[in-house]
């Protein structure tokens, strides 16, 4: 059966103006993090170590590790909190509807047995503290009147609760039960965090006034800030303490993280200004930072996760990335099958290398938005939402120059010649396109909508799928197609089709979730009965011997057939990706890769049945 071998996370989702908070493990270097619907579990010593739940039917937007480390809260925009297992098979334990609007923070007590949660809410209702098991209310809390960016519980004993938000407020709340205690008004901007030290003894707020202000943990007297003279040039949207609590980091939109030291009468004295490197755009503004152990982890607004060394503050970070949107196309280099090329619609590419994970971004001169994305040898050619078809020369990790081409309507899929890489197929709502080079050589309309297109590695041939479930063979000879035959099978409209490497076969998929394998030559079916999805096939890959053929589906599954075994003996990969699998290949014999609507790209190792 099939194994997981590797993940290539998601990054955070982020939005512009506003921190994101994320959380880190107790006692191991695991950190929490959201994307979409699901709650990424990444280890910080191994990055490919990576754990995801998907069981919101919201988009999330917190989650925490309770104190012992086994459970973890997480909520999303609806306001529900669910609490569920951090190991195996994530079990999920209790659900609480705890807000009527968006939830921005949660935090557990240190005793583990109580949860408070702070957002946006329709009256009175923007935080609430409640037991864990039973979801009973543990205090009233009144002093907000505009959402609730942050909120914290004090590590030891007497407990307290602070929370801050945009009304400019920090509140500090005494309990249990808890009730209003005092309130701030120390900043003049919307407060984005508040965190307590790890013993207590005071904690800190900071906010888009580019202040950070420290107050006594126990009766929220202001007691110190951070020096303004080195402060932040922009808004600070998050504050994270380091173990020992002598020092604290920040993070702001003006691209820079500092590490401040915490002096004996609790003000800030700036020790570093951390800047990772980036491209210099709005990306770079940095929105999320976490101290977890021996880890700085700094998070910027394009999702970029850099990792700086707490022991050693002037070596250069680690930095991981990838997508943050729908994993749309995939695609494996054939000079080089272990790099993997994966392209969200946003525009963003990224490489991967097997084995090793996050390699690198492709910087493409013109960022236009990516729907059908292939890649050849020196060449990546990309289709998106307006008419042009762009050939870009790939040199190592740069995309050189890059030749756009107007077809005159919008692209829906997009062939390449693999052997004559001059030679692209470009499939239209009514029609083909056929380019050599960056010329258009023939445009012909069809007499039917296209739905999906291929053409064969020598550039002879070319299959054209439509609406009807109908299988075009046209031959091409120079510039001009001719319709050599029409293979009538599937039952829906044809959404995929793929040659086999030695091109003795092809494989089509349609939207009535039936795949078949065809013989070149004979044109005869060679594999029928594939109707083992449950929704459309949106994907379609061939092993590199031409023995199986794998099948990605709206239905989150990927299926594997073996050519010369019947469709029963299939191998299934249930719940790949949450939302639907979009991309597929393999790499070798052994490993397949797909890609998918939760932004992330996963390898299988294939072991036979």
């Amino acid at each position: 059966m099939p194994q997981l071998a590797e993940t290539y996370a998601c990054v955070p989702s982020t939005e512009r103006g506003r921190g994101i908070l994320i959380s880190g493990h107790p006692k191991s270097n695991s950190i929490l993090y959201t994307n979409g619907r699901s709650v990424i579990i990444l280890d910080l010593s191994n990055p490919l170590q990576v754990s995801i739940y998907g069981e919101h039917a919201y988009p999330a937007t917190v989650a925490r590790f309770s104190p012992n480390g086994e459970w973890i809260a997480s909520a999303d925009v609806s306001g529900t909190v669910r609490i569920w297992g951090a190991h195996n098979d994530h079990v999920l334990k209790k659900e609480f509807r705890v807000l009527s609007g968006r939830i921005d923070d949660l935090q557990w007590s240190p005793d583990g047995l109580r949860i408070v949660a702070c957002g946006d809410g329709k009256g009175k209702s923007l935080v609430r503290a409640f037991m864990w098991d039973s979801g009973t209310n543990v205090g009233e809390f009144d002093g907000h009147s505009r959402r609730v960016l942050s909120c914290a519980f004090k590590p030891s004993r007497p407990f307290r609760i602070a929370t801050c938000g945009e009304d400019f407020l920090v509140n500090f709340y005494e309990g249990p039960p808890f009730k209003f205690k005092l309130s701030h008004r120390g900043h003049s901007n919307f407060v984005n965090c508040v965190r307590f030290s790890p013993d207590g003894s005071k904690f800190i707020s900071v906010s888009s006034d580019k202040k950070g202000i420290i107050y006594d943990g126990k009766t929220a007297d202001k007691i110190g800030e951070l020096s303004p003279e080195d402060g932040h040039k922009g808004s600070v949207y998050a504050v994270s303490w380091s173990p020992d609590g002598k020092q604290v980091l920040t993070a702001s939109a003006d691209k820079s993280a500092k590490v401040w030291d915490i002096s004996e009468d609790n003000h800030g004295k700036l020790k570093k200004t951390l800047t990772p490197s980036g491209s210099g755009g709005v990306d770079d503004m940095l929105v999320g930072c976490l101290w977890q152990n021996d880890f700085l982890v700094i998070v910027s607004l394009g999702g970029t996760i850099s990792i700086f060394s707490a022991n050693d503050l002037e070596k250069s970070p680690l930095q991981l990335s990838g997508h943050m949107k729908n994993v749309t196309a995939l695609t494996v280099l054939n000079i080089d099958p272990k790099v993997i090329l994966s392209s969200s619609y946003d525009g963003l590419i990224v490489k991967w290398i097997q084995g090793i994970g996050y390699g690198g971004k492709l910087q493409r001169k013109e960022n236009s938005q990516i729907k059908c994305f292939a890649a050849i040898e020196e060449e990546i050619v990309t289709s998106g939402f307006d008419n042009k078809i762009w050939r870009v020369s790939l040199q190592g990790d740069q995309c050189g120059y890059a030749n756009s081409i107007d077809i005159g309507s919008q692209p829906k899929d997009l062939s390449v010649a693999l052997h004559y890489p001059e030679l692209v197929l470009v499939s239209t709502d009514s029609g083909v396109v056929l380019l050599r080079g960056a010329e258009v050589v023939s445009t012909i309309n069809l007499r039917f909508p296209v739905t999906a297109s291929a053409i064969a590695p020598d550039g002879s041939e070319a299959i054209i799928g439509s609406q009807d479930g109908k299988l075009h063979v046209y031959s091409i000879r120079g510039d001009t197609l001719t319709e050599e035959a029409v293979l009538e099978k599937h039952r829906g409209a044809v959404s995929v089709i793929r040659y086999s490497p030695d091109v003795s076969m092809f494989a089509s998929g349609d939207v009535n979730r039936e795949a078949i394998v065809w013989d070149r030559v004979s044109r005869e079916v060679k594999l029928k009965n594939m109707l083992y999805h449950t929704a459309r096939i949106n994907c379609l890959a061939w092993s590199p011997n031409n023995s199986m053929v794998a099948t990605g589906s709206l239905d989150t599954c990927v299926i594997i057939y073996e050519i010369d075994k019947p469709a029963s003996s299939r191998m299934t990969i249930k719940g790949a990706h949450l939302g639907g699998v979009y991309g597929l290949a393999f790499t070798d014999e052994h490993s397949v890769v797909s890609s998918g609507e939760d932004a992330c790209v996963r390898v299988w190792r294939l072991t036979p049945n």
